[in-house]
């Protein structure tokens, strides 16, 4: 299976994580709410890299490896708690377009920090997203 495959179920999974949240946020403070969410996504993962044997690969993690994989965790936990505040105080339909504005941004990261090309097509996507998501989010 390749990188498509992977991204489409990705999606798809987020999609329903953003309305299985919206539910589950209701009447609950969004903090504790993320706090439950991450504690299950802590043990679920650590689940499968156990019952795949991904833990054996622990020792060849560099401080580099360490050092960007802990801030992408610190990011992730800033990330949750601002989604789960925005699902809590606005609509699924609304919060998420805005919160896939990270395609954008990452986009643009990518070419910025990664050295990632920035062909006039992949520009006029970015564009597209851009405009559909505040489009979606704005409209009532």
């Amino acid at each position: 299976m390749n990188w498509l495959y992977w991204s489409i179920l990705s999606a798809i999974f987020a999609a329903a994580t953003a309305l299985l949240a919206k539910v589950g946020v209701s009447g609950v403070d969004s903090n504790l709410a993320t706090a439950i969410r991450t504690t299950v996504v802590v043990v679920f993962t650590w689940a499968i890299a156990i019952g795949f044997e991904a833990h054996r690969g622990w020792s060849a993690l560099s401080g580099r490896n360490w050092l960007f994989l802990i801030l992408s965790g610190l990011a992730t936990g800033l990330s949750w708690l601002c989604y789960f505040r925005a699902l809590q105080l606005g609509p699924a339909s609304s919060v998420a377009p805005i919160d896939k504005l990270s395609v954008v941004l990452v986009a643009l990261g990518a070419w910025l920090l990664l050295g990632e090309r920035l062909t006039p097509m992949k520009l006029g996507g970015i564009t597209m997203i851009a405009a559909g998501a505040l489009v979606l989010a704005l409209a009532r």
